[in-house]
């Protein structure tokens, strides 16, 4: 396992799990919707803490360390007669505490195992203490409540947004179990207002129940068969990778990491739906882009929006000339390679990513590669990014470089290639991948799909619903790859 990953165990409550859909799930909407409306805050907020505290209650008590300063922290930012000083204060100690959490539980063992290894290297040996801080466990979804809950504070500060009218609709906002563990990351501006009043509808219940059926069935029926996939290429020994099949895993990997998370994003929407809230969607079909720009802006939108408005426009843009740009870019990826994972090879995946927005700004938008066919752009831009999920997915850059080499023909075959070969072949694989390159490429997003609501989609939603419950007790526990993040 990589430093600084998570831990998950199958005590943990996810969305494609039996405990969810058929206990939490329904209890959740029943004491919801029974709750007077002066109690429906607390109440979910209370059904949050106990669907994220299943797995461990303690990190229930981080959570809420961080709401209660950010909740301060904005009362003192917005106070009548604040002076600048204060507001700066207030701001700097929000920023502050959440990056600080994310230092400790995130990066401290990337950290000390970096060190130890350049420790090992000059000839020092182990760091004694790099054992403690390895057992050291990421909470789940500590990447996102922590951005969430930071930028309260700063669209308070910038004047953005209005303050949380007390601290129960704030925790309800910080800790909502529909997007909490893995997003959309969602802004306190844009939901301020259903905060205050949301309606509730029978149409956007059953909207929002189809929502997530078509989710679930997309991470159930398509994302985790092509996870299957990609572990046993990524997971085989040195020469039983054939060009063929390095190809067709990390290919299967693709599909696996955008079905997975868009599924859970579905989801997600799908479930606030169903309580009144409309999240921001955080997927638009991003293998059709055809450039990396594009990708990054159909690609976890919430975050590369987020990464956009509070680090890339804080360090100048494109205001400050254009090498300042280029490194302005290369920092925002970088970083945002490091919020992915602790790992030397998260950096370089977003660093490849950074130099290609670079150098498509570079070239400009009358380069010989803009005038040619969009289906080539397309198939140009989608190998660049099965090359940056190769590192993405390597646990080390040792493992990465072997599987490129099979990818490109530079490694050699054992007689065990030909069993890889065959597993991966097999007739219900075939029909998998095929289904899934044509969601990828041939479909809409599923919140086109549902534009508009009909009788027949909902039907055809809890048809999937069956077969993918049928299909999740098949398989083994299946949390959702952002989950580690």
């Amino acid at each position: 396992m990589k430093p600084g990953r998570i831990q998950t165990t199958d005590q943990a409550v996810v969305f494609s799990s039996h405990i969810f859909l058929f206990y939490f799930l329904p209890i959740a909407l029943v004491l919801y919707y029974l709750s007077p409306r002066a109690l429906q805050h607390f109440m979910l907020t209370a059904l949050s803490y106990v669907f994220y505290g299943w797995w461990s209650p303690w990190f229930t008590l981080l959570m809420l360390g961080s709401t209660v300063v950010d909740y301060w922290c904005g009362r003192q930012i917005t106070a009548p007669g604040a002076t600048e000083r204060r507001r700066k204060t207030a701001l700097w100690t929000s920023i502050a505490v959440n990056l600080g959490v994310l230092a400790v539980f995130k990066y401290t063992t990337f950290l000390v195992h970096t060190a130890s290894g350049m420790s090992v290297w000059m000839g020092f040996g182990e760091i004694e203490a790099a054992d403690f801080f390895y057992r050291i466990v990421l909470p789940l979804g500590i990447s996102f409540y922590t951005f969430q809950s930071m930028s309260y504070s700063i669209d308070l500060y910038r004047g953005h947004a209005r303050p949380a009218p007390n601290f129960i609709t704030f925790a309800c906002y910080v800790s909502l179990y529909p997007q909490l563990v893995a997003g959309p990351i969602v802004r306190y501006g844009s939901v301020a207002e259903q905060l205050h009043h949301r309606i509730h509808s029978w149409e956007k219940f059953v909207h929002g129940f189809t929502r997530f059926n078509f989710g679930f069935a997309k991470k159930i029926l398509l994302a985790n068969p092509m996870g299957a996939i990609a572990d046993s290429c990524f997971g085989a020994g040195d020469g039983v990778l054939t060009t063929t099949t390095a190809w067709i895993g990390v290919t299967a990997y693709a599909f696996q990491i955008y079905l997975d998370f868009s599924a859970y994003s579905d989801m997600a929407i799908g479930l606030g739906r169903m309580l009144g809230f409309h999240f921001p969607e955080n997927f638009n079909s991003p293998y059709k882009s055809k450039s990396i720009t594009e990708f990054w802006r159909r690609w976890h939108i919430s975050l590369s929006s987020f990464l956009r408005d509070y680090l890339y426009i804080p360090l100048g843009g494109n205001r400050r000339g254009v090498s300042r740009t280029y490194l302005n870019l290369m920092v925002v990826m970088v970083l945002g390679g490091l919020w992915h994972g602790a790992q030397w090879t998260f950096v370089v995946w977003g660093l490849i990513h950074g130099a290609m927005l670079a150098a498509e700004r570079m070239l400009g938008k009358d380069s010989f590669y803009a005038r040619l066919p969009g289906f080539i752009r397309v198939a140009l831009t989608f190998v660049v990014v099965l090359i940056t999920w190769v590192f993405f997915r390597s646990p080390t850059f040792e493992h990465a470089g072997r599987y490129l080499a099979a990818m490109f023909g530079f490694s050699g075959h054992s007689p065990a290639a030909g069993l890889l070969t065959a597993e991966i072949m097999r007739p219900y694989n075939l029909v998998c991948f095929v289904i899934c390159a044509y969601a990828v490429w041939g479909m809409p997003r599923v919140a086109a799909i549902l534009q508009p609501m009909t009788l027949s989609k909902a039907i055809t939603g809890l048809l999937l619903l069956v077969a993918a419950v049928g299909m999740m007790f098949t398989q083994g526990f299946n949390p959702f790859i952002y989950f580690q993040f």
